[in-house]
């Protein structure tokens, strides 16, 4: 089994929007997504090896640091035979159900330690 990355995107000025959107409208979409994204996983929990939320960014760049900013909302380590069904796996994500959103696959190349 080969590893891939996986990133969960969306603009992050989506997020801002969303957060405007009146609470009890939200709260509901909230939950359905949740229920639809526990759904997808246990379905999937078998090629499923860390799933986990990205915080609050810093750059960090030669002799400086900074807050930052950048469209990942969350990231995912999965296993599969080959990229094609590693990625057929998440065309019907419920993340792709948020307006702008969009999911990346790429084979993780581990680097050995010398």
């Amino acid at each position: 089994m080969k590893k891939f990355l996986v990133l969960f995107s969306m603009p992050h000025e989506g997020m801002e929007e969303w957060m405007k959107t009146d609470e009890a409208t939200r709260k509901e979409a909230e939950a359905k997504m949740k229920a639809d994204w526990d759904a997808w996983m246990m379905s999937h929990k078998d090629m499923i090896l860390e799933t986990a939320g990205a915080g609050k960014m810093t750059k960090v760049t030669q002799g400086a640091s900074e807050d930052s900013h950048n469209d990942i909302m969350l990231y995912a380590l999965v296993q599969g035979e080959d990229k094609e069904s590693v990625v057929k796996m998440f065309e019907a994500h419920p993340h792709l159900g948020i307006p702008g959103s969009w999911i990346e696959v790429m084979e993780a190349n581990t680097i050995p330690l010398s």
